[in-house]
């Protein structure tokens, strides 16, 4: 009878411990989408402008961009299942802050908090992969969380929509509080306690790199988002001031007893590698969500309701692969899924960069399908190649750099593959709303962004021959 128990009993934990995980990830990819289809009605709930609601967004992305490595190591230091913990009690709290929101400033203020706990969710989530998982199954693993962030992604902006139809703009930030609960719950009484480690002497934690790093990727992207496609001096002046802050941070981190990023793990070629090409290959990936309803509405001339369904097309085909994707990964390792995902994205790429305004939506969501592919191939490969080979005691910061790459590729996608599609469709008729206009933009910036993934391309065989 025993030998029969310990066979059976482990995979029930391991599948609880990854549910707990998995929603975590849904959370945070929910938290960043269902807003988005609600800025309209908040604009009119609020008596405000545009861009002043916009930062019900901005604010969140803001917030996960600056700290996810922060909170990373935090949770290197302190233990990553009890940071989680409170980082996933942090957002529920903050949503039901959100649905109580008397003015635009409190929701504002409150969604950069869900952003905090956002990026605690994020870095730990695929940090503890690692202790929750066998090594043998990390692909499957990391493809799983992949899905519940695509899915989260694709069923926020329609759930979003149907609870402000039903409830009004107050429920579409209510509904995360109860599967809040619910995450917390699952991941309390099922992730597994950390080893127990020898205790060495601490210098402590790096305040001032993080203070240094935070202000950094702050005025990067404020630097990406200000002026709504148009760079200014403000643009130009937080860009120096990021690379500024850059080389202070550099400065500070050789020089730190117990520094927030050790500058000795860029020495890796492969961690380096894998961080640019996450970030290039990300940048991609947003065009697609900036372009797209351009060109569907202006372009195609579809009503709203079918643009909609043709988005949700990727995020549903990156749900649908994911886990398959964990699964050839663990099988065939990640640097032919490296390739492979690369390889189609490019073939997607230019397929878009070569598509005739007549071939209509059958003729854009082929392409489309073949990009989100190899994009789900790529990430997961990517994460799993990188997370495998990380120390016990990095894992947290590991993980928060891979996220972090993916939100500098989508705050840099938005805006400057965004500047390129607007420069490229106004250079062709000086009318933005002109169907040819938004068929010539949408084609040069594919072309754009097949080099940035024919560059992935080249920095993945450089780094196989080394």
């Amino acid at each position: 009878m025993k030998p029969t128990m310990t066979v059976a009993q482990p995979s029930a934990p391991i599948a609880l411990a990854l549910l707990s995980l998995s929603l975590s990830m849904l959370l945070a990819a929910l938290g960043t989408s269902i807003v988005n289809v609600g800025l309209p009605t908040l604009a009119e709930a609020f008596d405000a402008s545009f861009q002043q609601v916009q930062w019900v967004l901005i604010a969140y992305l803001l917030a996960i961009t600056t700290l996810i490595v922060s909170v990373g190591r935090l949770g290197d230091k302190l233990g990553r299942r009890r940071l989680l913990l409170s980082g996933i009690a942090l957002f529920t709290f903050a949503s039901a802050l959100c649905g109580l929101a008397p003015s635009l400033g409190v929701l504002i203020g409150a969604r950069a908090l869900q952003g905090l706990a956002a990026a605690i969710m994020m870095a730990l989530t695929m940090a503890l992969v690692g202790e929750s998982v066998p090594k043998a199954s990390t692909g499957s693993a990391m493809g799983l969380l992949g899905t519940m962030s695509a899915v989260g992604t694709a069923m926020g902006p329609s759930l979003g929509g149907l609870l402000i139809d039903g409830f009004g703009w107050r429920a579409m930030v209510l509904v995360t509080v109860p599967l809040g609960l619910l995450t917390w719950l699952l991941a309390y009484r099922h992730l597994p306690a950390a080893a127990p480690t020898p205790k060495v002497p601490s210098a402590g934690f790096d305040s001032l790199g993080t203070a240094l790093l935070a202000l950094t990727l702050g005025a990067y992207a404020l630097a990406m988002t200000l002026g709504h496609g148009s760079f200014g001096w403000l643009n130009g002046a937080l860009l120096l001031g990021a690379l500024l802050g850059l080389g202070l941070f550099i400065h500070v981190e050789a020089r730190a007893a117990s520094p927030l990023i050790s500058l000795n793990i860029f020495r890796d070629r492969h961690l380096s590698a894998s961080l640019v090409m996450s970030a290039l290959v990300t940048t991609v990936m947003m065009a697609t969500l900036v372009v797209g309803p351009f060109y569907l509405a202006q372009g195609l001339g579809l009503e709203t309701l079918r643009v909609g369904l043709v988005l949700s097309v990727g995020p549903v085909v990156a749900a649908l692969t994911s886990v398959p994707a964990g699964r050839v990964v663990d099988r065939f390792g990640t640097r032919r899924i490296t390739f492979g995902g690369l390889g189609a994205m490019v073939l997607g790429c230019l397929g878009l960069s070569a598509l005739p305004l007549g071939s209509g939506i059958v003729g854009y969501v082929a392409p489309m399908m073949v990009v989100t592919l190899g994009y789900a191939l790529f990430q997961t490969a990517n994460n799993t190649g990188v997370m495998a080979q990380v120390t016990q005691d990095n894992r947290g910061v590991i993980a928060g750099l891979l996220n972090l790459s993916r939100n500098l590729g989508l705050v840099t996608g938005a805006s400057v593959l965004g500047a390129v599609f607007a420069m490229a469709s106004t250079a062709a008729t000086h009318n933005l709303a002109h169907p040819q206009a938004v068929a010539s933009g949408m084609r040069i910036t594919f072309a754009v962004a097949l080099v940035l993934v024919g560059m992935a391309l080249v920095i993945a065989l450089v780094n196989r021959s080394r």
